[in-house]
C-alpha cells in the first residue's frame, strides 16, 4: 500500500517513513509546497496533517489526489500517535 504524508514536522520525516514500514507502506512524505507534490501519483491513502500546512497545499494535495479514488484522511496534530491511529483505521482494515 502507498502513502503519501503531506505535512508534519521535518525532523520526524524519518519516523514517518519508519511507522508506515512497519505497517508494509511505502510512505513519501512532503513537509513544503515544492514541485514533487504536483507528481504525488496516485497513492492509496493521503493524510493530511492540517495544522502544519497552509490552505493552498491542502487544495494542491486535494486536487492532485481527485479522480484517483484516493483515500484521504485528516488529522489536526502531526504526532505519531495520530499517523499510528489513521494506519490502524485504514491499513489494517484493507488487510483483514
Amino acid at each position: 500500500m502507498s502513502v503519501v504524508i503531506v505535512g508534519g514536522n521535518e525532523r520526524m520525516v524519518r519516523q514517518y517513513k519508519e511507522l508506515c514500514r512497519s505497517y508494509n507502506c511505502n510512505a513519501r512524505v512532503y513537509t513544503n509546497m515544492n514541485a514533487g507534490l504536483k507528481n504525488m501519483g496516485s497513492p492509496d491513502l493521503l493524510v493530511l496533517f492540517t495544522s502544519a500546512i497552509s490552505h493552498t497545499m491542502v487544495r494542491c494535495a486535494l486536487r492532485e489526489a481527485r479522480g484517483d479514488h484516493v483515500r484521504v484522511a485528516r488529522s489536526h496534530t502531526s504526532s505519531m500517535a495520530a499517523l499510528r491511529g489513521i494506519l490502524e483505521r485504514h491499513v489494517v482494515q484493507e488487510e483483514a
